[in-house]
């Protein structure tokens, strides 16, 4: 082993066995927390300036400006500083991967073309130093994407049915403290017809027929079709099949998504893309939920006439066609909401995860409203993942999810003061300070 492989693989063995001190919760859940004296912004109501906020086991008990703090409620002071729902990355995969170059420390797909039964949480590691990181910058809960996106073209394929995206809070010592959904929908990323891509065999670009790919996509949607087909008569038949003791797993994990109770999480980018994926959608009946969306604002009129919500990517990148104006990416938020599409906004990511805040906050100068982006990062995806009766909102009965801020939040010279999951202040400690007061402090 070389000296770079060894130091690649000494990285990560310490990062994967780093201690979980920053997940660690400060204190006991059912202990009772107020936030007094803050600006609080509900999302659900009115902006209130100067009120409380009381968390109990989890969940919070009472906001309002004339609110008082329980006895013996541990009370943090929030005078001149703003709370705001804890912030939802709707598209990540955080705690599936630590190193994206080493291997043994990815865990987001798996093999083999259709994995419904696969389900995300099962593979989060709650010791991931990437979950305290984004936790600091006030993201408490996120959803884990099982797939592979991109690839193709001449590399690595990604399924076609990756799995079941999983809902989480980003504290806990076990997966089972964590989870909050274990299925909130099917991936599935969409085939492309594109016929230029990276060869990783030959470290170079790879032009292939035309002909070639469309009979791999077209081969790949039947097989797409066959499923939700199969999965159709499945359960049509679960009763008797269940009697006779055969189970199909795969067709099993399909029979919410068949049924209408959970949706499609269609990763799709491309124009022509997301236009196949509107029409097989329409056609199979099934609900769909649309990920990535790059060239998403071309459609804007169809995805809003078919109520379809997109779950866009980061705004920070470059625009996708070489004509496109250089502020594409920033204003297809802007651009959708005005065309009436529910509009989210996520990393796509593990190790950005922190920075969803600006991805939002740079969506603001091109186009979309302030209230449109920090809803983009809280309720809207809350709604469109059927979680908004746990998050989204700062009201009675959900959870207390929170970020206590110094100011705007989608500034990035906004400081966190403090975060709470599940009604539980957590430490802003990170691997990344950590290292920093190290080096500070040397001589």
């Amino acid at each position: 082993m070389t000296r770079s492989l060894r130091a690649v693989a000494a990285a990560a063995i310490a990062l994967c066995a780093a201690p979980a001190a920053a997940q660690e919760p400060a204190a006991s859940s059912g202990t009772t927390f107020a936030i007094t004296g803050a600006r609080i912004v509900t999302l659900a109501g009115p902006v209130i300036d100067r009120g409380t906020i009381v968390m109990r086991d989890g969940r919070i008990v009472a906001v309002g400006p004339d609110v008082s703090p329980p006895e013996g409620a541990t009370v943090v002071d929030g005078t001149g500083l703003h709370v705001y729902p804890g912030f939802f990355d709707s598209a990540s995969q955080l705690g599936l991967t630590e190193i994206g170059s080493v291997a043994a420390t990815n865990d987001f797909a798996e093999a083999g073309d259709m994995n419904p039964q696969v389900v995300a949480i099962a593979a989060v590691h709650p010791s991931s130093d990437h979950l305290p990181v984004a936790r600091a910058n006030g993201i408490t809960h996120a959803i884990a994407l099982p797939a592979r996106l991109g690839g193709g073209g001449g590399g690595a394929a990604p399924a076609i049915i990756g799995g079941q995206a999983s809902a989480f809070s980003l504290a806990g010592w076990t997966v089972e403290e964590m989870v909050m959904a274990p299925s909130v929908g099917t991936v599935v990323v969409w085939p492309t017809l594109a016929t230029r891509g990276f060869d990783p065999a030959t470290s170079s670009p790879r032009q292939r027929p035309f002909d070639e790919v469309k009979q791999e996509y077209e081969k790949k949607v039947a097989s797409l079709e066959a499923i939700l087909d199969a999965a159709r008569r499945y359960r049509e038949a679960a009763g008797g099949q269940a009697a006779s003791g055969v189970r199909d797993l795969k067709l099993e994990a399909l029979g919410p998504v068949v049924s209408g109770a959970r949706p499609l999480l269609v990763y799709a980018n491309a124009e022509r893309d997301i236009r196949n994926a509107l029409a097989f959608t329409a056609r199979e009946g099934v609900s769909m939920v649309l990920l990535g969306g790059d060239e998403s604002w071309r459609l804007a009129r169809e995805l809003a006439a078919r109520a379809v919500p997109v779950i866009l990517g980061p705004t920070q990148a470059l625009p996708v066609r070489a004509d496109d104006p250089y502020d594409t990416p920033y204003a297809r938020a802007g651009m959708l909401r005005e065309a009436g599409v529910e509009v989210a906004i996520a990393s796509f990511n593990s190790a950005d995860s922190r920075n969803l805040p600006y991805e939002a906050g740079h969506a603001v100068g091109y186009g979309l409203a302030w209230e449109d982006a920090l809803r983009a990062i809280t309720i809207v995806p809350a709604e469109i993942l059927g979680l908004a009766g746990e998050v989204g909102t700062i009201e009675p009965n959900k959870r207390a999810n929170l970020v206590v801020t110094d100011g705007d939040p989608l500034e990035i010279r906004t400081a966190v003061m403090h975060v709470f999951v599940n009604g539980v202040p957590q430490s802003l400690s990170t691997r990344h300070t950590r290292l920093y007061e190290t080096y500070r402090a040397r001589e």
